[in-house]
């Protein structure tokens, strides 16, 4: 009856009940695993899993996704594969991640930011992707009347993986987006959020973000990003905003 259960490894075991799972809802998946589908009743009897509580136990599989119940009666129990539960697992990380994110990014971020205090930076090194991308995300929440996007070659990558509904809430604001290559590399891009506003340009020497002349996030470099920064200094800014009219007038409409 223990056997496999037993078998299983600490870091198994361990692992499963990181991801929400029980004592007794780990043994029952092991046990299906092992035998293949079954009844409650049979899957009782080869577990020490009470009958009285058998069906909160599998219930609450299947909603985690780990087990599927067959039409017929008697209703059999059926595993679903490992990997496959897990991906649904992380689908449904992913949702409660993302509205984790947005309450922080509603509530408690404008109180960090609304400090004034002396060691409140005028400008941030961002470095890896997964802080670039938040940081980007951000100050699109956070802009209420223009946003410019310039995005060389090496920056097509970091603007795909945005969400496009973060783009597409901002209805009430001017988008303009210039790009640097060739049509076809970004056309993509303008359909998935939907711009009107889009020129291209043959080449562009880093690019950036500006948001309502007030923040800047700039990406440095030719071939790949040297160096991504933000910065709210008003300086930085109003040269970063004229620098990206300068070249949103000389590039091409399409």
């Amino acid at each position: 009856m223990w056997g496999l259960y037993l078998s299983a490894s600490d870091k198994t075991r361990t692992i499963m009940k990181e991801m929400g799972l029980n004592a007794y809802e780990i043994e029952a998946i092991f046990v299906l695993l092992k035998n293949g589908q079954m009844t409650a009743m049979e899957i009782s009897q080869k577990s020490s899993i009470p009958y009285s509580k058998i069906y909160d136990v599998l219930n609450s599989l299947k909603e985690k996704g780990w087990l599927k119940i067959s039409e017929s009666r008697p209703f059999n129990y059926i595993p679903v594969p490992p990997l496959e539960a897990v991906l649904t697992e992380k689908l449904r990380f992913e949702d409660k991640y993302q509205k984790w994110k947005a309450i922080i990014s509603d509530e408690l971020q404008p109180i960090y930011e609304n400090r004034q205090l002396i060691e409140h930076p005028e400008m941030l090194i961002l470095r890896g992707q997964e802080a670039v991308i938040t940081k980007i995300e951000e100050i699109i929440k956070r802009a209420k009347n223009e946003l410019m996007i310039a995005a060389p070659v090496f920056a097509r990558n970091i603007i795909s993986l945005l969400d496009p509904r973060i783009l597409s809430l901002r209805k009430t604001i001017i988008i303009k987006l210039m790009v640097a290559g060739k049509i076809p590399e970004w056309i993509f891009l303008k359909n998935k959020f939907g711009l009107h506003n889009f020129r291209i340009r043959d080449h562009m020497f880093g690019g950036g973000i500006i948001a309502d002349g007030k923040q800047a996030m700039l990406f440095l470099g030719e071939d790949k990003p040297s160096l991504v920064v933000w910065s709210d200094h008003i300086g930085l800014v109003s040269f970063a905003r004229e620098y990206f009219q300068f070249l949103w007038d000389s590039s091409k409409i399409t």
